[in-house]
Order: structure tokens, then sequence, then C-alpha cells
């Protein structure tokens, strides 16, 4: 499950060598080496922290952009909710739905509208006794990432159930062949809006599936001035609109959780926090929860940092939207409890992305009692000014040769010292 491509870079030109990001990243992926910093691609989950906390904007997203596809004959686009949010005075989604038409789309299909047939899969699941609880949304990749990389043991408690990006290109797919019968699949490109960096990534990196229904990936803030634009052409928008007040609560933090008709539930966003309520799960003091609900923007997706628009005035905007919405419009009334196979994710979401010192238990012991004995010997007052977020990460790079005792400014004095004592 290693990211094959990151959407999170850095542009090494900008980078001043401080320590903002290494401070803030939520895996320790960043080093501040020869003056700049470093991206461990291994650890990093496409957060986009980074982004967000560079003050000489030197991270930056990378994502795909329309024209790459021109040559297919169908495009589909998939609309984050939290896209609707970064317009001012809109009244009607199908105002945006209509300009995405005329950006050159041939189709739009909501992600809030598999939003709301993933609730109520959700729902059935939560009936099962034979899951283990409490059960944690895989509706954001950076999430998931952080699960399998620090708490590789609560996989287990990972919702199997597709995200609705990922349910939302197989259903448009499906439709697009039914509708259009001259067309293949290869004729059909599918294109998500994506809020943030770590959607993104897993267009190119997808979790528990075996290939993506997505061909790429936009973002808001590269699609927002050109449907902005086509908007103010529109007089009449079309009736595109095929989702409710559920399907765009999931753009805020608790809209999928409230939507479960269920109090045993727990909401958080903001990489940190949610960090902590793992940590209070890793250490049992979470009790008698169904359901939980981890965002690592603030604010939840309409907080990403591909967004064009403070996070608090979109979820305004969101909310204002609702009043003109029913609950939902994708109720799912047959079946009873059972959940169809094409719902579930096609594959385990292994924990294989999880950070292992060496596959030789042995091995990883001795390296790991080294890696204590060097960090005993660190002021561990994690400075950051090694270029490492803390003393033990310090530790760890030097057990794996990629640093030195002396890049700690205070053990360099204190050899220098020394060696200035035996010369006297």
């Amino acid at each position: 499950m290693s990211i094959k491509k990151h959407s999170v870079t850095l542009d090494v030109s900008r980078c001043k060598g401080c320590t903002n990001c290494i401070k803030r990243c939520p895996t320790e992926a960043i080093r501040v080496r020869d003056g700049h910093a470093t991206i461990k691609e291994d650890k990093c989950i496409d957060c986009g922290e980074c982004i967000r906390l560079c003050p000489y904007q030197a991270k930056k997203a990378t994502y795909d952009v329309l024209e790459d596809f021109a040559s297919y004959k169908y495009k589909i686009a998939l609309p984050a909710p939290a896209l609707y949010g970064q317009f001012e005075e809109l009244e009607d989604v199908d105002e945006i739905l209509t300009a995405l038409l005329e950006c050159g789309f041939d189709a739009v299909f909501e992600v809030s509208r598999a939003a709301e047939m993933i609730t109520e899969y959700t729902r059935r699941y939560l009936k099962r006794d034979d899951i283990v609880k409490p059960v944690i949304s895989s509706a954001c990749p950076a999430i998931v990432r952080l699960i399998s990389l620090r708490f590789s043991y609560l996989c287990e408690n990972l919702l199997p159930i597709m995200p609705p990006i990922e349910y939302a290109a197989r259903i448009a797919r499906s439709e697009a062949l039914k509708d259009n019968p001259e067309l293949t699949d290869s004729d059909i490109c599918v294109l998500f809006i994506s809020p943030c960096p770590a959607k993104v990534s897993y267009v190119k990196n997808p979790l528990g599936v075996a290939s993506s229904a997505v061909n790429g990936a936009l973002s808001v803030n590269d699609m927002y001035f050109k449907i902005r634009a086509k908007r103010k052409e529109i007089k009449n928008p079309l009736p595109l609109s095929k989702s409710g007040i559920i399907g765009l609560n999931w753009a805020g933090t608790g809209g999928e959780a409230t939507s479960l008709f269920s109090d045993k539930y727990l909401a958080a966003d903001g990489i940190e926090n949610c960090i902590k309520v793992l940590d209070q799960i890793d250490n049992g003091t979470i009790h008698n929860l169904e359901f939980i609900e981890l965002n690592a923007c603030n604010g939840g997706c309409v907080g990403g940092a591909l967004n064009v628009e403070n996070p608090y005035i979109a979820k305004a905007r969101l909310r204002s939207l609702r009043k003109y919405l029913p609950v939902s419009r994708n109720r799912i009334e047959n079946g009873g409890d059972e959940l169809p196979s094409d719902v579930m994710l096609d594959e385990k979401i292994a924990d294989s992305y999880s950070q292992n010192i060496s596959f030789d238990r042995l091995e990883a012991i001795k390296r790991m009692s080294e890696t204590e004995d060097i960090y005993k010997r660190l002021p561990k007052i994690d400075c950051g000014s090694c270029g490492a977020p803390n003393c033990h990460a310090l530790a760890e790079d030097i057990i794996n040769k990629e640093a030195d005792e002396t890049d700690c400014l205070i053990r360099l004095r204190e050899s220098r010292a020394g060696g200035d004592a035996e010369n006297d």
C-alpha cells in the first residue's frame, strides 16, 4: 500500500530551511538537510498540513488538468460537495453542475449522491454482530494512511465499504455505458474535482481497491475560476442535481456520522485532533461508541488545502443551500440488511504500509535498542535545529545512517568542549 506517486511536492528553490513543517508533520515525514526540507516518501500521507503551514509556499500539491484528458470521447465530472461552498450567492447546485457541462464535460455525477448511498450501506453494516467496533470511517484517505502507518492494529476497525468518490465513479461509468451504447469503457474518462491533496493521491494510489474507476483528479482551486466564468452565462440551469441534505453534509465534519441515526458516534477534524482520538482508542479510554468519523482537514473537506474559500464561510454557504433540499434522494429500500458485493472494498486495507524497522525480529529488537541508547545521549528538548522533528526521530535517522549525532548542536558543542579539555 505504499504511495507510488505523491500529490504533495517540494519546490526546493523556495524552501528556506525553517522548521515550521517538520514540527507539525503528523507522521514525521519531513527533515531539513543541506539547508532545505526533504520529504520521506515512505512516511508522507499527503495530508497537506505542510502546504498550509509553509510561509514560503515551498510545499505544493500536484494534480491533473482538464486539458490532459482531451483525447477521451466522454468525460464525466465528479464534483465533491465541498465545491459548492466555494461560490457566493449560490441558491441552486444545478448552476454549478450546468457550468461543469459548459466547461467541457459530457456528464456530471455528484459525489454527494454516492455519499447518500454509502450512508445507507453503513447503517446496515453497523447492525452486524461480527464486526469490530468502533467502526472508523474510511472516507478520508489521509486518515486511512495515518492509521496504516502509525496505528496499524486499527486497520480492522476501518469501514470496508467503498468511499463515495470510488462508488460514484463506478456508478457513473455504468450509467454512461447504459445511456451511450456506442461507447466502450476505454472511451470514458471520470475526473474527480478534489478539495485536498490526499484525494488526488488516492486516485493515483487507490486504497482497498485493485484499480480505481477514477482516471484523474482536478483541483477545486483550478476549476473554480473556469466554473465561475461559465456560471455568469447560465440563465436557465439544467435540472441535474440528484442529492439531498445528507449528501451535502459530507462536506463538513460530522456530516457522515450524524446521518447514521445513532448518537453513539464521535466526529473530529484536524490531523492533530484525529491523532489524539486514535491514541485514546489505543489506550482504551473511548467507550460505547459505534462509529468514528475523522477528517484530516479542519472543518472537514471544506477545509482542504485545494479549496479557495475560508472553510467556515464555505460551511455556512452549504448550510444555506440545504434549506431547499430533501433529506435524501438516494434511499436504498431493497435488500434488507444485506450489503451487495459491489459496494464493498475489493481488497483489505492491508497494514503493509505500516513502518517496520526490520523484517527480522531479532534485528528489529537490536536496532530499537540501539535507537534508545542514542536517544538517551540526546538532550530530549526536541528543538528541531538538527533538522529532525524531535530527538527520537534524530536517533532513528542516525540508526538508518541518514544523520549523525553531531547534527545535534548540543551534542556537537559537548564533543568540541570535550576535545578542547583534552587539548588543555
